[in-house]
């Protein structure tokens, strides 16, 4: 069994010691060359990047790659790994492949619909466009698509590993519903952002895919060898706003942010969880100072102190929400008052988990003995 793992990349990376790993420059159509295999030559749709993103050396690799083996998508500072966060080996994909007949992402946990959150971020009619296309010529994988879409799942990355043959036949369906819906897609208009319409959706499709055809699934744990340069710096600004107490500042910043790049919330984006965090940091002291006048900011302003807070207190609903947390209602109360978390900031939590008449049954459960 021999593996081959595209590592799609845009600009000069270190790449992976291990060769089974070959960079792939994607969208180098027109775009000077920066040295690896590209997507611009033999059969490709490089000049269409800015529409596709990786999907086009996703094409490239369907096209010209000619193998009996085993090939497979991960990004330059993306890769599978272990739980311990090391890359893995062409050995380990070895094993992991003899057992299974494909390797993705870990499926996103979503606190909202896929629907919804397609809706909230992008258009909507795009998605839609991509369903309709699926109906009338993939009618098998409707019902699966109709489920999935209002369900709160989905793969990220674009990133696989399996059979070439398997890989193909992945890509004439993916291609293929996006030849049949392009004539209703018009993104010509939208920000460099945006435009990546089909990128985005084929993440779910991978996830719809696999579900119909029932294949046997290994989940693995993605890692990035670097934070992405927005995501570090929008932290750097918002611990700046943070240390002078500046809440409604680092709310204009953060919203702005996520008018340029709506993803930047994404798990995929922000591997640490800190800037949703950051987002429950900012609608709690605002709520705070409204009610009581102050907040926790006026006693916490450290970014790393504030985040780990909120984390705790995440985790510590999520477990009572579970039934697991090891926590006396006395100890709970204990708890929120020595930390001086208030219902404000807990109900917040809970909203996080579950509606908001059930997040405050679960905060009224929660706060007994709590001023």
């Amino acid at each position: 069994m021999g593996v081959t793992v595209f590592t799609m990349t845009h600009k000069k990376f270190p790449t992976p010691k291990d060769p089974v790993y070959v960079p792939l420059q994607v969208g180098r159509a027109g775009k000077a060359d920066l040295g690896y295999m590209g997507d611009d030559t033999g059969v490709n749709i490089s000049e269409k990047n800015c529409y596709y993103g990786e999907l086009t050396g996703v094409y490239w690799v369907w096209k010209n790659i000619k193998t009996p083996d085993y090939v497979g998508i991960c990004h330059y500072r993306r890769y599978f790994c272990t739980e311990e966060g090391r890359i893995l080996t062409a050995g380990e994909y070895e094993t992991i492949l003899s057992e299974y007949d494909i390797i993705t992402s870990k499926k996103l946990k979503l606190n909202f619909s896929y629907y919804d959150g397609y809706a909230s971020d992008y258009n909507i009619h795009d998605l839609d466009a991509v369903g309709e296309a699926i109906r009338q010529f993939y009618p098998d994988y409707y019902e699966t698509f109709s489920e999935l879409v209002q369900g709160k799942g989905t793969y990220f990355g674009n990133m696989m590993v399996c059979s070439k043959e398997l890989y193909d036949k992945y890509c004439e369906w993916l291609f293929g519903i996006f030849e049949k819906a392009k004539g209703q897609i018009d993104a010509s208009g939208y920000d460099d952002y945006h435009k990546r319409v089909y990128g985005f959706i084929s993440e779910f499709l991978l996830y719809v895919w696999v579900s119909v055809r029932g294949l046997k699934v290994y989940e693995c744990k993605v890692g990035m060898t670097d934070e992405k340069r927005e995501t570090t710096e929008t932290k750097e600004r918002l611990a700046a706003y943070f240390a002078k107490k500046d809440i409604a500042g680092a709310k204009a910043y953060i919203l702005s942010c996520l008018e340029r790049r709506p993803d930047i919330l994404m798990e995929a984006s922000d591997i640490t969880g800190e800037l949703k965090l950051s987002m429950q940091v900012i609608a709690v002291c605002e709520l705070e100072d409204q009610i009581y006048g102050s907040s926790i900011i006026d006693r916490m302003q450290d970014f790393g102190a504030l985040t780990a807070h909120f984390q705790k207190l995440n985790d510590l609903i999520l477990s009572y929400k579970e039934g697991e947390t090891k926590m006396s209602p006395l100890e709970m109360a204990s708890y929120f008052k020595s930390e001086g978390i208030t219902h404000i900031a807990i109900e917040a939590s809970a909203r996080l988990f579950c509606p908001p008449e059930e997040a405050r049954q679960l905060t009224e459960a929660m706060t007994a003995g709590v001023q």
